[in-house]
């Protein structure tokens, strides 16, 4: 089994939208994806409509802190913004290959509900075209049965 930890700072709205389509783009792959933050901040409703307007139900998901998976041994630790990535504790996966790239941060935007919908367009694209191509790299049916 190959273990994924998708990883930002509340595990509320990025690493939640990327946990949702790396299990939409692994279907029936012998991967387990899991997601955290190094705080936590409950599942974003803009995160989890703007993923339903995709077909993808995000809204079983939990918001876990990272200290939950210690135990885990990591073969991919990805981080989806800069504020994880320069302060996450060490995560002992010795043969993990980490992977950091800064998605825009819908949850931050103050404006009308048009441009917050426009937000979380922006960002679930960014993220779902990221992970289509990690899995198409690291992941590929071939690699993984």
């Amino acid at each position: 089994m190959i273990n994924i930890l998708v990883l930002c700072t509340g595990n509320s709205c990025r690493s939640q939208m990327a946990h949702g389509y790396l299990n939409h783009f692994l279907d029936n792959r012998k991967v387990k994806v899991y997601s955290a933050g190094i705080e936590t901040h409950g599942i974003n409703p803009g995160a989890a409509a703007i993923m339903k307007e995709d077909g993808i139900s995000i809204d079983y998901h939990t918001s876990n802190h990272v200290d939950e998976y210690a135990d885990v041994d990591f073969d991919f630790i990805i981080t989806v913004c800069d504020h994880a990535n320069e302060n996450c504790p060490f995560i002992p996966s010795k043969n993990a290959i980490r992977l950091h790239h800064n998605f825009y941060d819908p949850s931050k935007l103050v404006g009308t509900e048009v441009e917050k919908h426009a937000a979380f367009l922006k960002a679930r694209e960014e993220i779902k075209s990221y992970f289509k191509k990690f899995v198409e790299e690291y992941l590929s049916a071939e690699k993984v049965a």
